[in-house]
């Protein structure tokens, strides 16, 4: 076992009940409230820039609070960020980097922290961490996975989801407002809110004024035809009915007079679920929209441009919540932004790609101009998620690549080998599709961003499998193969080889 994780191991109790004595018991602590969508890029929003697709909510947030223009993920993969998140570790730190795999018993979390220093914790809707640490909440109201995740048997076999909820339940956010209603009225309270929307699949008709064809913005390494435009625009009806319940829980917070002193953060998982997007370690993967508002803490109307991780999420709620700097937290409190927003937090932001239903390995370093991006298995192709290739897009695309009228662009998702270092200019490049690595002028740019890379591994103890995991679905058709086995086997149970057929 690495030092570092073998320290934070023998550690973690210790530090945990040092920080937890340091708290600040007083009633000035903020209630805090995390909001978590599924799939929405940050681009895909009215708060940045969008011309179609207005979302009231989210620019309700902007406007009475701050708008984090560089906040970014630490993998575009639901279940590995989200453990990230909750841990305030890097995902190959939690034991939960790959796709479905659940944190380890014993692994400690802010809330865990937040609980017994005297918070009434709860979480409502979409979860994808596993059973160990529902502990730490006092109250979890999960939502029903077949909106997200494909059955066995028949189903399976022609890729169709089967889903149980009805209506609006199929967002994910359905218990959000109730639960925030059932709250003790004598604590502070944390509440971790995770959205399904605008996870596929997607149903038509969830609106009354659903988007049209013509208020899609087409990034320019997608096709531009019919069916992606509808699946485009059934996309956008999902965050539009994601914006609508965080507008209820604003409105919530108002209707019980404790506005003033809840924290709200608003960010989503990953990026939109479409080609090159998630699973990738490009910005519409890994940088999404990020969204505060704290009356008591935050002037209203701010915006900051400083480097933020989803890394620093704990550090920071938990500094809010009184305690004090620990080592057993990987990122750094953004707490300062609050005051000026102007203060610098990093200088980078690093990301992660592990297995997500097919198997590759890459890494990213991203600062506030330029991205540096590692991928350690060039040989496999830039296959997005099963459920992506499985869409109209991907179809169509296919269809494309065959007949061989792919832009240049367009192509890339199927272009192997791939380069193994690409750097983009992200501020006169924002969909990085001019590789810079191999451009002299930018010679000084890719060796300090490779050795701030090489610096991080180093430093957190990153490393790359020896043993490469299966892909569990076919990456032209995204139909099951053999290697599928549900419920999917821990990290620890994979480690021991219990997969019939896979290296020891």
């Amino acid at each position: 076992m690495p030092f570092r994780r073998l320290v934070f191991t023998a550690l973690s109790f210790v530090l945990g009940v040092a920080s937890l004595r340091a708290a600040s018991y007083t009633g000035d602590r903020p209630n805090m409230i995390l909001i978590i969508g599924d799939d929405q890029a940050w681009d895909d929003s009215s708060v940045y820039g969008h011309p179609h697709l207005k979302l009231p909510s989210q620019e309700r947030l902007a406007r009475e609070g701050m708008r984090f223009d560089r906040g970014f993920v630490t993998s575009s993969s639901c279940s590995p960020s989200r453990s990230s998140i909750i841990t305030g570790r890097y995902p190959h730190h939690t034991g939960a980097e790959q796709l479905h795999w659940p944190i380890p018993e014993g692994t400690l979390t802010f809330v865990e922290l937040l609980q017994k220093s005297g918070y009434w914790t709860a979480a409502a809707g979409k979860w994808h961490l596993g059973e160990a640490v529902k502990k730490h909440f006092d109250v979890v109201k999960e939502a029903d996975v077949s909106g997200f995740q494909l059955p066995t048997g028949a189903a399976e076999a022609q890729g169709k989801f089967i889903q149980q909820m009805q209506g609006d339940a199929r967002s994910g956010c359905d218990q959000w407002v109730p639960t925030l209603k059932a709250r003790p009225k004598d604590k502070p309270f944390f509440l971790w809110l995770g959205a399904l929307d605008p996870h596929r699949p997607y149903d038509e008709n969830i609106r009354e004024h659903p988007f049209k064809p013509e208020d899609i913005v087409i990034p320019p390494y997608v096709i531009d035809h019919p069916s992606v435009r509808k699946d485009l625009a059934l996309y956008y009806d999902e965050i539009a009915r994601l914006d609508d319940y965080i507008g209820r829980v604003m409105d919530e917070l108002d209707r019980q007079g404790i506005a003033d002193n809840t924290l709200i953060l608003y960010l989503s998982d990953n990026g939109r679920p479409f080609v090159r997007d998630k699973t990738t370690l490009y910005d519409s993967g890994i940088r999404t929209p990020w969204l505060m508002k704290w009356p008591r803490g935050i002037k209203p109307g701010t915006s900051t441009m400083s480097v933020v991780s989803a890394v620093d999420i704990a550090p920071t709620f938990l500094e809010l919540a009184g305690f004090r700097p620990s080592p057993l937290w990987e990122g750094k409190s953004f707490a300062r932004l609050f005051k000026n927003p102007k203060v610098k937090i990093r200088q980078y932001a690093y990301a992660e790609k592990h297995w997500h239903d097919y198997e590759d390995q890459a890494r990213a370093v991203r600062s506030e101009q330029f991205k540096y991006i590692r991928n350690f298995y060039p040989d496999l192709p830039l296959t997005p998620s099963a459920d992506g290739v499985r869409s109209p897009m991907y179809r169509e695309m296919i269809k494309l690549r065959d007949a061989g009228q792919l832009k240049p662009h367009q192509k890339r998702t199927f272009v192997t080998p791939r380069p193994e270092e690409e750097l983009y200019d992200c501020n006169a490049d924002p969909h990085e599709l001019k590789n810079l690595a191999t451009d002299p002028k930018y010679a000084s740019v890719l060796k300090s961003m490779r050795s701030a890379l090489s610096d991080w591994q180093k430093e957190f103890d990153d490393y790359i499998p020896k043993i490469r995991t299966l892909d569990e679905f076919d990456r032209e058709t995204g139909l099951a193969t053999p290697a599928r086995i549900r419920p999917r086997p821990s990290k620890a149970d994979m480690l021991k080889g219990v997969l019939k057929g896979r290296p020891r």
